[in-house]
């Protein structure tokens, strides 16, 4: 498998695994099983005539789940840690059986046999636990010190989130689950719970991987990529003019504190994903970027200057100049009433 670090804004960054090979049938876990069998099930849905109970129930999941923040999607992407760490276990008794081999003259060819195929299994196989996950990062957005900070932060920083939104999934799907004594109708909020627990544990798992990653020696290989680069600087050229003629020239620095798109739909993530020839990853980007680009829109920026400007402390020359003004002049109405008292007495 291989990793990818795009950034879809200034503050956002999308994590995407791809899987390089096919997993055989016989080495997929219940659960993985499960999946597919699930997707096979919605996509004959799609295929329902228009206006049929199916038909309806799968635009509007497909509304739904286009909805699902992007950065869990990403760590959706990430294969388990349970599936890696098989493949470390297969490696290692590979190895195991290997020395027997040698020991053992008689038995040693049988044993050689099996180790052959098991090993061209292994080698289709994109879990090679001997080879290192390469992480692909444009380097003019992202630093190059600063790649493993930003893997880290997006493996960990939802990981209380999702754990909390798992414990309510699994307390409503048993309230739930009486519904599906209910005749013809199918049982909606019972499989829609049951689909973002196992959405949330697959986050989950998927952070863990990347941690287990991260800690292991030699368990990633951070590759910038030129293409990325051209492909970032030619969405920065098109997009700097227009976000600059929104502003005037004394505003640059509020300029560079505003959140901004690095990426367009169409025709930065098909560019992404044409380098790559990944199609699964021009879905991720597109669904990326209107996440980010709908949330930019929700926020005007006279009210996001403001805050701001709240936030700021009050500098010395203006602490001075206001220390310096003489103080406001008494109303008129305050005047004669003081006047009034000197009178009397």
């Amino acid at each position: 498998m291989r990793l990818f670090l795009l950034p879809i804004s200034t503050r956002r960054t999308l994590l995407y695994c791809e899987r390089l090979g096919e997993t055989p049938a016989q080495q997929l876990s219940l659960v993985e099983k499960a999946q597919h069998r699930a997707a096979k099930m919605w996509s004959d849905w799609e295929k329902k005539p228009p206006g049929s109970l199916q038909h309806r129930i799968v635009s509007s999941g497909n509304a739904g789940l286009r909805r699902i923040a992007f950065e869990e999607w990403g760590l959706k992407s990430v294969p388990p840690l349970s599936t890696r760490r098989r493949a470390e276990e297969a490696a290692n008794t590979a190895t195991t059986n290997t020395d027997k081999g040698n020991a053992e003259d008689a038995v040693g060819s049988k044993i050689e046999e099996g180790l052959e195929k098991s090993l061209e299994t292994q080698a289709k196989s994109d879990m090679d636990p001997s080879k290192p996950v390469e992480v692909y990062y444009p380097a003019a957005t992202i630093p190059p010190n600063a790649v493993a900070g930003v893997l880290t932060r997006l493996a960990t920083e939802r990981e209380a989130l999702h754990r909390k939104r798992l414990i309510w999934c699994f307390v409503g799907m048993p309230i739930t689950a009486p519904f599906g004594l209910v005749p013809v109708i199918p049982n909606i909020p019972f499989f829609y719970l049951a689909y973002r627990a196992w959405s949330h544990w697959r986050a989950l798992s998927g952070g863990k991987h990347i941690q287990h990653l991260l800690e292991r020696k030699n368990g990633l290989v951070f590759l910038p990529s030129p293409v990325l680069d051209a492909i970032y600087a030619k969405e920065k050229g098109s997009r700097g003019s227009q976000a600059g003629s929104q502003f005037r020239d004394g505003d640059q620095a509020q300029l560079d504190n505003l959140e901004r798109l690095l990426l367009s739909n169409p025709d930065g993530s098909k560019a992404v994903a044409d380098a790559f020839d990944s199609p699964a990853l021009e879905l991720e980007l597109e669904r990326a970027v209107w996440q980010v680009e709908t949330a930019l829109a929700s926020i005007k920026p006279d009210d996001d200057s403001q805050t701001r400007a709240k936030s700021q402390p009050m500098r010395k020359e203006d602490e001075l100049s206001q220390a310096s003004q003489p103080p406001p002049p008494e109303s008129s109405a305050n005047a004669k009433d003081k006047t009034r008292e000197r009178q009397k007495e």
